[in-house]
């Protein structure tokens, strides 16, 4: 039977984990968040994924707030669960979670700190992806977070093999290895959505069918019309908000990572607490800065 795909797509914002002054999940501050990105057209939310803070979280408190981001959601969009750790048991019990708690799709990150061969990496998603062999899959390539790409030959290999194995992320931020994620896997119908935020607009044009964007956590509707501009055929408006995106996300490289998306969020009134330590708010300085940009592109008031 073929698995649905339809609903990957559009713009889906890695959301941050709102926490309360002693670190616990804010269930308040979630939800609100939550209505906040749905509210601002987004089509899809992932939870714990880079910008969520997924590598501070116990397995509890992953299961409470994806608990909560669902029953927020209420089916008003589809919730992807990430699953990012490094042991492979680990990840199983992950991914069995978040399909018991109601995610419609799983999303693996390769794992970080070691380098695992290609027969290993290889071995680590078919075992995740056959533990939930009725939910569609999703790889996340992050080689910048994690120190490797993952291959071509080893993503082709998969996406031909692997029957759940629908799509997946790509941070690489080379456009080329984007493009050839989706040119050698098309055949199968392989979903590829870019992750980066400065290149919507161009993952689109060479056939990604979205993008998990952290900038989508604190300015929705900007971002979220790059992707409506773009397949309604307005391409230049899609272009000019793609321009107007880049310098709001691009601030937030002055800030360690991903501080900033929670800076922002904060800064737009949406209120998701501090970075989990040991992160902390970017400094005064850097504050200055991310706030001038949103005050440049007119989201916040003089």
């Amino acid at each position: 039977m073929k698995m649905d795909t339809g609903f990957i797509k559009g713009i889906i914002p890695p959301i941050v984990t709102p926490v309360t002054a002693d670190e616990k999940i804010d269930e308040e501050a979630l939800r609100r968040l939550v209505d906040f990105v749905i509210e601002g057209g987004s089509s899809g939310i992932l939870a714990f994924g880079s910008n969520g803070e997924f590598y501070v979280f116990e397995e509890d408190e992953m299961e409470r707030g994806l608990s909560i981001m669902v029953d927020q959601a209420a089916g008003r969009v589809p919730v992807y669960m990430g699953v990012g750790a490094i042991r492979t048991s680990k990840c199983i019990r992950i991914a069995q979670m978040g399909v018991r708690c109601g995610a419609k799709s799983i999303s693996i990150l390769q794992p970080m700190f070691i380098k695992p061969t290609e027969d290993e990496l290889k071995s680590h998603i078919r075992s995740i992806a056959a533990s939930v062999a009725e939910t569609p899959v999703l790889l996340y390539n992050n080689p910048g977070r994690c120190g490797y790409a993952m291959s071509q030959a080893l993503v082709e290999e998969l996406a031909h093999t692997v029957p759940n194995l629908v799509g997946m992320k790509d941070s690489s931020g080379d456009l080329t290895q984007t493009m050839e994620f989706i040119r050698r896997n098309a055949d199968v119908g392989f979903k590829v959505v870019c992750g980066k935020d400065t290149l919507i607009y161009s993952g689109l044009g060479v056939g990604a069918v979205g993008a998990v964007c952290s900038t989508a956590n604190y300015v929705p509707k900007l971002v979220c019309s790059i992707y409506d501009r773009f397949v309604a055929g307005d391409m230049k408006g899609s272009l000019e908000a793609q321009m107007k995106l880049n310098p709001i996300r691009l601030m937030t490289d002055l800030s360690s990572f991903p501080v900033a998306t929670k800076d922002y969020a904060n800064l737009v009134g949406v209120g998701v607490g501090d970075p989990v330590l040991p992160n902390k708010p970017s400094p005064g300085a850097q504050q200055e800065r991310l706030k001038n940009e949103l005050l440049k592109a007119g989201f916040l008031a003089e």
